[in-house]
């Protein structure tokens, strides 16, 4: 048993170091009205209590922040979860040749700088040079503002992230379907089921686990929606990009309120933990139902 815990000892003393400490640190900051004047002299320090997550409550910017954030957690999120399945099954395929390779180009945006990708998607969603918008003018439609338009910004976002994340969830999928044993597939085929069948019915139960897994993160991930709309649009236009983080960020780092955008850190992560909670919930239910069903 000692042993055991000298052994531990030096991980379980970094991970207090590196977590626990500056946790528990961050949560009494947003308990306090740590701001600008406190950094010169920690004198002008006040205590609050809860009135950081007072303010936040009454704060419409966070509420729009919110719907925002949850915008691109549902939509961006379920279509990255479906692109990324469909290329999976389109990669696993006996028709499919190079698979390879195209692994690898999917993958490649995963991997690629978000500056690059933003500088690429700029011009792409350029109001004037765009090539979507010289697109849309030769089949007679007329240009969309896609960043500058509120009711476009946030589904830009949406697509570029689509775009540039789903190849890390494909490569998960594709690891779910090549550890389903292939003497099933034999099996449907010998009872005459077709490929959409096998799909429905043999693919679909055996992946559930995979698919909750890849959902459960790409839901953690979105919900800290920051580099796309920092780096393409800082939040506009009209607050329409704004999510939850580059709230915190511009309360925290641009206008010196850390103890306020410490109490945002916090709420985020009780609403991802909460969620992370719900899930795991419907997992056990749905993974037991879908094996049982398979």
């Amino acid at each position: 048993m000692r042993a055991g815990w000298a052994f531990a000892a030096p991980a379980l003393a970094v991970i207090a170091l590196f977590f626990f400490v500056p946790v528990s640190a961050a949560l009494l900051l947003s308990l306090t009205d740590f701001d600008v004047y406190a950094v010169a002299s920690l004198e002008n320090l006040r205590i609050v209590g809860a009135g950081n997550y007072t303010r936040l409550v009454a704060d419409p910017r966070f509420w729009v922040a919110l719907r925002n954030t949850t915008y691109f957690v549902v939509v961006g999120g379920t279509l990255s979860v479906l692109v990324s399945l469909l290329a999976a099954l389109a990669l696993s395929s006996r028709l499919t040749r190079w698979r390879g390779f195209f692994r690898t180009v999917f993958f490649v945006p995963v991997v690629t700088t978000l500056v690059a990708v933003a500088v690429v998607w700029r011009y792409l969603y350029h109001p004037r040079l765009g090539l979507l918008n010289q697109a849309l003018g030769a089949v007679g439609l007329g240009p969309i503002d896609w960043l500058g338009d509120p009711a476009w910004a946030m589904p830009s976002l949406v697509l570029m992230a689509v775009w540039k994340n789903f190849g890390f969830n494909m490569v998960i999928f594709v690891a779910g379907l090549q550890s389903i044993p292939g003497h099933l597939y034999e099996a449907a085929r010998l009872d005459g089921a077709g490929a959409w069948q096998q799909v429905r019915h043999v693919t679909l139960p055996l992946l559930m686990p995979t698919t909750v897994f890849v959902s459960l993160m790409t839901l953690i991930g979105h919900f800290q929606l920051f580099a796309e709309p920092y780096v393409m649009t800082r939040g506009g236009p009209s607050d329409a990009t704004l999510s939850v983080v580059l709230l915190m960020y511009e309360q925290g780092f641009r206008w010196w309120n850390l103890g306020y955008a410490a109490a945002v850190a916090f709420v985020l992560f009780a609403i991802i933990l909460g969620m992370t909670g719900v899930a795991l919930l419907a997992r056990s239910r749905f993974v037991g139902r879908a094996e049982t069903a398979a």
